[in-house]
């Protein structure tokens, strides 16, 4: 085995297919959508070369703009859900009667497709048969709002379904991560008179630190480039108020028949997506890293 292993025509013969895989599915793409970008096209026709003129249109573009700015907001929100996500990890990984029962009903979203989770959530926000919207009229509430028709709500209303959508992903991780914390620490905090809050905050977070830096770059790109729940429950409406910068560049592409614009937005969320996960990982970077047996 030793002899194969250090064969390096073995090696790269093994490392072949996974890197002609990754070539085909990530970056060759990658390289199109930027050249795309340069060109006038309706992804049909002919490619009329255009240079930077897409690039600069986009900096110039404001709907581009305010869907960069609901796109940083659902970062933040999904940011800031982590906390949630962690405390409710917490509580479950630790002795607590009902844990088992917990941690099955949180896993019930990831069953789910997004498209299945948007269609559950459009019934919910219904404006008349909806169950919310119900239920603040059954507490004295003429006029309940139509969430997902006035612009000043639609974002707060599209953010909890993707905050549930994701809790039992997020949760899984932190669970698991938990668990893989010997007991015989927290017994000995215990033992020397720590609270479970003194635990949690300074035994626990310190040893899965590492994961909560992975599920961090996770949340905010994936926000950044988010687009199906919200394509499917508002398409970006009312007006553009939920419009995202993934849904805006297939709107340009697919509805307004413009891919070169459409590939120019792609490729510049993809520059932001790379900038993002490189000042998370400056951030949030250690010389050390806590090991425990």
């Amino acid at each position: 085995m030793d002899k194969v292993m250090s064969n390096k025509k073995i090696i790269a013969l093994y490392v072949l297919p996974a890197l002609l895989l990754i070539l085909t599915l990530v970056y060759i793409p990658i390289i199109l959508t930027g050249y795309y970008g340069l060109h006038e096209w309706n992804g049909i026709g002919a490619m009329k070369f255009i240079g930077f003129d897409n690039y600069a249109n986009l900096l110039q573009d404001k709907t581009f703009w305010d869907s960069a700015w609901h796109s940083l907001l659902l970062a933040i929100f999904s940011g800031l859900s982590l906390l949630i996500y962690l405390a409710v990890a917490m509580v479950v990984a630790g002795r607590i009667k009902g844990a088992n029962l917990f941690r099955k009903i949180y896993l019930v979203p990831m069953l789910l497709s997004s498209v299945a989770i948007a269609q559950l959530w459009l019934r919910m926000y219904h404006p008349t048969n909806g169950v919310i919207n119900s239920f603040l009229t059954s507490i004295g509430i003429d006029n309940p709002p139509a969430w997902l028709a006035e612009p000043s709500l639609v974002l707060i209303a599209l953010f909890i379904p993707i905050l549930w959508q994701y809790a039992g992903f997020y949760i899984l991780i932190y669970y698991s991560a938990l668990k893989n914390i010997p007991t015989s620490l927290e017994e000995v905090a215990k033992i020397d008179g720590a609270t479970g809050i003194q635990i949690a905050l300074r035994i626990k977070l310190p040893l899965i630190m590492e994961v909560i830096k992975v599920t961090i770059v996770l949340s905010l790109v994936g926000s950044l480039k988010y687009f199906d729940l919200i394509y499917v429950m508002t398409g970006g409406g009312p007006n553009g108020s939920s419009e995202v910068m993934a849904s805006y560049m297939y709107s340009e592409a697919f509805k307004s028949y413009d891919f070169g614009y459409g590939s120019a937005i792609g490729f510049f969320l993809l520059i932001i997506c790379l900038v993002v996960t490189w000042i998370i990982r400056k951030l949030t970077a250690t010389k050390d890293t806590i090991q425990y047996s």
